[in-house]
């Protein structure tokens, strides 16, 4: 007779056996499906983080600063002042004037660089017996004014926003502060080095642009320097509600025929942003 008892306790280990082999092909199946998941889920992830950072790079090679969607477009001298007086109110002493998309670590090292190559332009040259008559037009909170003062220039310095001029004053550091528009600026001297920094591209009026950058050429004296900041391009380019970068042909053609040669452009070297300063010496 055959032994049933073996023959059942075969059977149940073959069943085991069965069933271990299957729960453990069930559990290698999500294990790998839980595998591929995260695979796919960590695929998602990079794919993101790099249109992301794509996108921010696309933006801070554009200068793109962020405004407040009220922000209009200031196309008159009275909305530029109301914006500007705000900002320089409402933010710290080198978001006000430096690039509102950058933290305050980022606005330093930004303020450096500049400063740094508006050195190396001026020249390192200072002596209190001859110091260099300097022009910061459109100085803001007097940032690169007071850097220019501790350099040994005599440094004058004006901006539209009376916001900026009363903390400029209260910083105190040596520079002749005032309130004037671009065009307004009237002095009994003229100037070794007369500078705007970031400024004509945020005239959006023609016109007002005109007249402020031929005032300030008006200025220089002979062998002196125009130093003015923009992108080195061949076509007008907006950027948001209140950028509008010029080509370098509509610097000349206002400025050459008032004896000023455009003679260097430096680009600020900070990061993806294009602009840098564009260097006119008056040759008579």
């Amino acid at each position: 007779m055959p032994d049933v008892t073996r023959t059942q306790d075969a059977t149940h280990t073959k069943g085991a056996t069965r069933t271990k082999g299957a729960e453990r092909a069930k559990g290698a199946e999500r294990a790998q499906g839980a595998e591929r998941a995260q695979d796919s889920e960590r695929a998602q992830d990079s794919e993101r983080a790099q249109d992301s950072e794509r996108a921010q790079g696309a933006e801070r090679a554009q200068g793109a600063e962020r405004v407040p969607d009220s922000v209009t477009a200031l196309r008159s001298p009275e909305a530029a002042r109301t914006y500007w007086d705000a900002r320089h109110r409402d933010r710290d002493d080198l978001a006000s004037g430096g690039h509102i998309g950058l933290d305050r670590p980022g606005n330093e090292i930004f303020y450096a660089v500049r400063l740094g190559q508006l050195l190396t332009l001026i020249g390192d040259l200072s002596s209190p017996a001859s110091p260099l008559f300097v022009l910061d037009a459109g100085c803001g909170k007097g940032h690169f004014a007071r850097s220019l003062a501790r350099c040994g220039h005599h440094v004058d310095a004006f901006d539209t926003s009376e916001e900026a001029v009363t903390h400029a004053r209260a910083e105190g550091g040596g520079p002749r502060y005032a309130r004037a528009a671009l065009d307004e600026w009237r002095s009994p001297w003229l100037y070794d080095v007369v500078l705007c920094v970031d400024v004509l591209f945020h005239v959006l009026d023609d016109a007002e642009w005109r007249a402020g950058l031929r005032n300030l050429a008006s200025l220089v004296r002979i062998t002196g320097r125009l130093v003015v900041t923009d992108e080195n391009t061949e076509e007008p380019v907006a950027r948001g509600d209140y950028i509008l970068h010029r080509p370098i042909a509509a610097y000349r053609a206002e400025l050459e025929p008032l004896g000023l040669r455009h003679t260097l452009f430096r680009p600020y070297g900070f990061r993806e942003n294009r602009v840098g300063f564009h260097v006119f010496t008056r040759t008579s």
